[in-house]
């Protein structure tokens, strides 16, 4: 616990960086992948790494968004389970984790040209 000696910002420091820690190593599940999946910006991170591995450089030029605001949605990504990164050198490259993810969107985007050729009628009421 922190004393009012340690600075009167020591403690909203200490809550504000600890209140979202999230564990890496649990499975993702539905609901913070659709929440991740949720931001434009960051639907369109997760199109460009289907086509593979690419270096942040690479992520900021697809989203045309800036380097830290590009980095916080990679983050939250990554806190999903949905990209994976791997330092190397001076660069950090991101890959998708999840290829059910790329297959859910490719459904998704194919779904507007096939209609049922038959409507089910409801018989109740």
């Amino acid at each position: 616990m922190l004393s009012i000696a340690e600075g009167p910002d020591a403690y909203f420091v200490l809550s504000r960086n600890t209140s979202r820690v999230k564990s890496r190593s649990s499975a993702p599940t539905a609901d913070t992948v659709f929440k991740a999946l949720g931001n434009p910006a960051r639907l369109t991170l997760v199109r460009t790494l289907q086509g593979g591995e690419h270096c942040v450089c690479d992520l900021v030029e697809a989203v045309g968004l800036g380097w830290s605001t590009t980095s916080k949605h990679l983050e939250i990504l990554r806190d999903a389970g949905v990209v994976g990164s791997e330092k190397r050198g001076q660069q950090v490259f991101y890959r998708l984790k999840l290829a059910c993810v790329a297959e859910f969107i490719a459904c998704l985007d194919g779904a507007g040209s096939e209609r049922p050729a038959k409507r089910v009628a409801c018989d109740c009421a």
